[in-house]
C-alpha cells in the first residue's frame, strides 16, 4: 500500500441514526471522511467510511484492526479518540472519531514551524508510539498527514488502518505498507513489513520534515523526487542537515541517528528518541514536555487484537438473558365450584356452571335491592316506635 492521493469526489455520506451530516472532510484510497454532528451528546465528530467498491476481506480486516487498536489506545492524550464503530444502513463499515480541525498535512510546506513546537510534537507522538509498542502494536504509517491537531491545539496520532502486531505470527501473510518519503530502507526494500526500528526512522523523518519543510530525501527542482529516486536516496541514507539557523546542531545529530541506514544504530525505542528531544528542550531553555507512556500493566490489560478478523461487525445486539421489567398481563381469576377443585387458568368451565353462576349472581343482587328498599321504608316511617 502506498500513500494514497485521491482526486475523486467523496462518496455519498451514510445515513447514521443519531448523527446529522455536515460536510465532507477528505477522500482517500480506501475511505472517505465526513464531518457529522452527534445529536446526543451534541458535538462535532469525524466519520470515516469505507468505500463500497473496495470492501474485501483484506480491507475489512484492516478496518476491524484499526477500530480495535484505536479503541485500546485512544485513552492516550496523544492518540485520536474513537467514539464508536459500526456498519451503516447501506452496508459500509464506519468509525466515529474525535473531530480535529487541522493537521500537519501541508502546513510544514507553507510555513516555518517553530523549533519549540516541533520538539513538543516529537515528544508527544514519541510517547504515543511507545505506548502502542508496549501494547504490542506497530503503526506502520507515521508521517505528517497522520498527525492531527485537536480543538485544543494538541497533536494526536491518527490512522492505525495498517497497524499490526510487533511480533507477527509466522502463519500470517506480510503486507508491505509504505509512504515512501518517510519509510526506512528495510521497508523500501521490503525486507521487513514493520519493526520498532522502522517506526523510529519514520518518526525521525516526520520531525525532520516539519523542521525542513520537505521530507529528508527530497531535493529541490522538478523531476528530482520521483518514487524511484526517493527510494534510491533512502537506501543510501546520506543525512543532509536541515539548514535552519535556529535548529541546534544537537538536534541534527539526534535526527541523523534516527535516520541511520543500519536499524541497530538508531534509537532502541520511541521513548529513547523522545528523551533525546527532551534533552534538547532542556538545553534550549524551552518548556519541558513530559513523556506520557502508559505503564506495562495497563498496556497488557486488554485482550490481544486479532489482525486476522475479517468478519463483518454490525450494530451490537444483547445476547445475555435478562428478566423483563414489563408487567405481565393479568390472568383471569380461576373459577371454582364448592364440590370441585380450582379450574386451571385458560380452561373453559362447563356451560351449565356459567348459567348457574350467572343466575345465582342475579338472584343475590335482587335480594340485596329488596332489603335496601325495605330498610329505607322503615326509616322513613319513623322506625319501630
Amino acid at each position: 500500500m502506498t500513500d494514497p492521493v485521491s482526486n475523486r469526489l467523496p462518496s455519498t455520506p451514510p445515513g447514521l441514526s443519531g448523527f446529522t451530516y455536515v460536510r465532507p472532510l477528505g477522500a482517500g484510497g480506501f475511505a472517505d471522511v465526513f464531518l457529522f454532528e452527534q445529536n446526543l451528546p451534541r458535538r462535532p465528530v469525524a466519520v470515516k467510511v469505507l468505500l463500497e467498491d473496495v470492501v474485501d476481506e483484506n480491507v475489512l480486516r484492516m478496518f476491524n484492526a484499526e477500530a480495535d487498536v484505536m479503541a485500546r489506545l485512544s485513552a492516550h492524550p496523544s492518540i485520536i479518540t474513537i467514539h464508536e464503530a459500526s456498519v451503516s444502513a447501506d452496508g459500509r463499515p464506519y468509525l466515529v472519531m474525535e473531530h480535529c480541525p487541522t493537521s500537519f498535512t501541508h502546513r510544514y510546506r507553507r510555513e516555518e514551524i517553530p523549533v519549540a513546537e516541533v520538539l513538543q510534537l516529537g515528544v508527544k507522538i514519541g510517547s504515543a508510539l511507545e505506548t502502542a509498542h508496549r501494547a504490542g502494536l506497530l503503526h506502520r504509517d507515521i508521517k505528517p498527514s497522520n498527525i492531527l491537531v485537536t480543538a485544543f491545539g494538541s497533536p494526536v496520532l491518527s490512522d492505525f488502518g495498517i497497524a499490526t502486531a510487533v511480533e507477527a505470527r509466522p502463519d500470517t501473510e506480510e503486507v508491505f505498507a509504505m509512504s515512501v518519503p518517510w519509510s526506512a530502507p528495510e521497508i523500501v526494500d521490503e525486507r521487513v513489513s514493520g519493526s520498532i526500528a522502522a517506526e523510529v526512522w519514520s518518526l525521525g523523518a516526520t520531525v525532520y520534515s516539519l523542521l525542513a519543510g520537505r521530507s529528508p530525501f527530497e531535493r529541490p527542482g522538478r523531476g528530482q523526487n520521483t518514487r524511484d529516486q526517493l527510494k534510491a536516496r533512502i537506501r543510501k541514507a546520506v543525512y543532509t542537515p536541515i539548514g535552519r539557523p535556529d535548529v541546534p546542531a544537537e538536534l541534527d545529530a539526534v535526527l541523523a541517528r534516527a535516520l541511520s541506514r543500519d536499524p541497530s544504530a538508531r534509537h532502541p525505542s520511541a521513548a529513547a528518541f523522545a528523551h533525546d528531544l527532551q534533552m534538547i528542550q532542556h538545553r534550549m531553555g524551552v518548556p519541558h514536555t513530559p513523556l506520557e507512556v502508559a505503564v506495562d500493566e495497563w498496556a497488557a490489560a486488554g485482550a490481544a487484537v486479532d489482525f486476522g478478523d475479517d468478519r463483518p461487525r454490525g450494530p451490537v445486539r444483547p445476547a445475555v438473558a435478562y428478566e423483563s421489567a414489563r408487567p405481565e398481563r393479568r390472568r383471569a381469576t380461576p373459577l371454582r365450584r364448592p364440590d370441585e377443585g380450582t379450574i386451571l387458568a385458560g380452561a373453559q368451565p362447563a356451560s351449565g356452571l356459567r348459567r348457574s353462576t350467572a343466575i345465582a349472581l342475579i338472584a343475590g343482587a335482587s335480594v340485596l335491592v329488596a332489603l335496601a328498599g325495605a330498610a329505607t321504608t322503615f326509616f322513613l316511617l319513623g322506625g319501630a316506635n
